[in-house]
């Protein structure tokens, strides 16, 4: 069967349980929530044969700083056709002008590679149970008058305006902040995702303080599984891993094209192809 068979419709709400179906062949971890909130803030395309969804890509804007590239999943029996590609270069034009990122697997590598991407570093998943362990003193529950310092960080951090993810954020999860003089200078979600949790995004002017926000989370979930991703650049991997959060794997964090670096900041990112996992 070619690929001329397979028909293309934008990503519902009506797709998401035979998104779940593709996402769970492939070995993901993603509950049904997890779906709905990378469907609320994202935009897609489903790759339909007959009446079975075989192939899913998701595109998430940020105003028009970036866009990222998520839940590109092709069904098993249909990998090798090209679907893949016609999946990216529909992601690509749903973007518009907007520069693009996204996390590659090394199977994916290749293919993002040909369509322009280049890579920008790499993506460290850690995941276990948590101990039980000290609160940290310097950090507190966020209130809600902090969530415009809190947006303001992440957009310093990660380059563009996420505002309608961190109010996601805000009302699935909990956040934690840290202070100086009064001031928020770093923040940390926590919320629920596949096995147990996801600590992330985590953003601190330094590392200590991005410890300090790792742990408040730790500290308040004994006994519950964790994931935290981090970037390989931050040097966070061999403390969570003293920590019992194991290197479990991770992706290639790619970009399309080039945009400006964003500001120092010890940044951890919870990502799984992308933002939303």
């Amino acid at each position: 069967m070619q690929t001329s068979q397979i028909d293309f419709a934008a990503f519902g709400s009506e797709h998401l349980g035979a998104a779940l179906k593709l996402s769970r062949q492939a070995g993901w971890p993603h509950r049904p929530e997890d779906w709905e909130m990378a469907h609320a803030l994202s935009e897609g395309v489903v790759a339909i044969e007959g009446d079975r969804v075989v192939g899913t890509v998701l595109v998430t804007p940020y105003k028009q700083d970036c866009a990222t590239i998520n839940m590109v999943i092709v069904d098993e029996a249909m990998r090798g056709r090209g679907l893949g590609r016609k999946l990216m270069q529909a992601a690509i034009e749903l973007a518009g002008d907007r520069p693009l990122r996204l996390v590659a697997t090394a199977d994916g590598l290749p293919l993002y590679e040909k369509l322009g991407f280049s890579q920008t570093g790499r993506i460290l998943q850690h995941q276990g149970i948590a101990a039980e362990c000290a609160a940290p003193t310097a950090t507190s529950a966020a209130a809600t008058t902090d969530f415009s310092a809190i947006t303001e960080l992440d957009r310093q951090a990660f380059g563009a305006d996420r505002a309608d993810l961190i109010a996601y954020l805000a009302r699935v999860g909990e956040l934690a902040v840290v202070r100086c003089d009064g001031r928020v200078t770093g923040f940390a979600v926590l919320r629920s995702f596949g096995r147990g949790e996801v600590i992330g995004p985590v953003i601190a002017g330094n590392v200590e303080d991005a410890k300090a926000l790792v742990t408040h989370f730790i500290a308040r979930r004994p006994g519950v599984f964790l994931r935290v991703d981090t970037t390989a650049a931050a040097g966070l991997s061999g403390w969570l891993a003293e920590q019992g959060f194991a290197h479990v794997g991770g992706g290639i964090a790619m970009m399309k094209p080039s945009i400006p670096a964003a500001d120092s900041v010890a940044t951890i990112f919870a990502l799984a192809n992308q933002a939303l996992g």
